[in-house]
């Protein structure tokens, strides 16, 4: 099978079921954001194995803070993350590696910070009172949307590069398709609430702030796969790659939207 029908062999089962788990949101939102964390973080441990990373500290931060952003908001989030430092520090104390501990144990907190973190937001925003799965779908469909536009047209349009020294394969073309698929997904999806949730404006600024942090969330990727010289995260997606490989642009978008609907006090 080749790259692009994996592509959308993926896309046509996965994104489905993720919709679906949004629209229920509460404990299937939340299984569905741990198992996804903890798949992630397993990836990203062996993409930085030379780093040696505490997994199992990685894994326990993560759902600490996916559980305290769905009990209690933001500052139990917070909260859950911190354990992941005193726990990385313990196991590193009582095991054998040879790496150091400031470097071990500041790549695992990296990898928590932006796995964990950023799934915690996706949880925080969908429990929104008011429009929270609204919000949700439309952040999701318009980096879904974001990421297709800028794949294709980089593919068919692409000349100038983006970020030669870090993803080769990215252009400056795919990255202005992608933002304007993301700002108009974002226009539509919120386009029926404009009177009583956001406003026109306010909704083109969310799909801007969105188009700006996805990208920002692949390189960010693409930059540690070239630090720690690796190709893929993954194959657990297919074509997709790995876990890692498909979230990187959400767990960027979904931290930058977070802000900016509290900035707008849509929260």
């Amino acid at each position: 099978m080749s790259s692009l029908a994996s592509r959308l062999l993926v896309g046509a089962i996965g994104l489905p079921v993720v919709l679906g788990l949004l629209y229920l949101g509460g404990w299937w939102l939340f299984t569905l954001a741990a198992v996804t964390a903890v798949l992630a973080l397993h990836e990203y441990t062996l993409m930085t194995r030379s780093l040696r990373p505490i997994a199992l500290a990685a894994y326990a931060g993560a759902v600490l803070a996916l559980l305290g952003a769905q009990l209690s908001g933001v500052d139990w989030a917070v909260g859950g993350f911190l354990a992941t430092l005193p726990l990385a520090f313990l196991l590193h104390w009582v095991g054998t590696t040879r790496q150091s501990a400031t470097v071990a144990i500041a790549s695992t907190m990296l990898g928590t910070a932006w796995i964990g973190f950023g799934l915690a937001f996706l949880l925080l925003i969908r429990s929104f009172p008011d429009h929270g799965r609204l919000a949700a779908f439309a952040i999701l469909l318009a980096v879904f949307a974001g990421d297709t536009a800028a794949f294709f047209a980089g593919r068919m349009l692409g000349r100038h590069r983006l970020a030669p020294t870090i993803s080769p394969g990215k252009t400056w073309e795919g990255f202005f398709a992608g933002a304007v698929a993301t700002v108009f997904v974002m226009f539509i999806a919120l386009y029926q609430d404009r009177d009583d949730y956001l406003s026109i404006g306010r909704a083109i600024v969310l799909g801007v702030a969105i188009a700006i942090a996805a990208p920002l969330g692949d390189l960010f990727e693409s930059a540690l796969k070239r630090d720690m010289q690796v190709k893929d995260s993954g194959r657990l997606l297919g074509g997709h790659g790995g876990m890692l490989d498909r979230l990187d642009a959400i767990l960027f978008a979904s931290a930058a939207s977070y802000y900016v609907l509290r900035a707008f006090g849509a929260a």
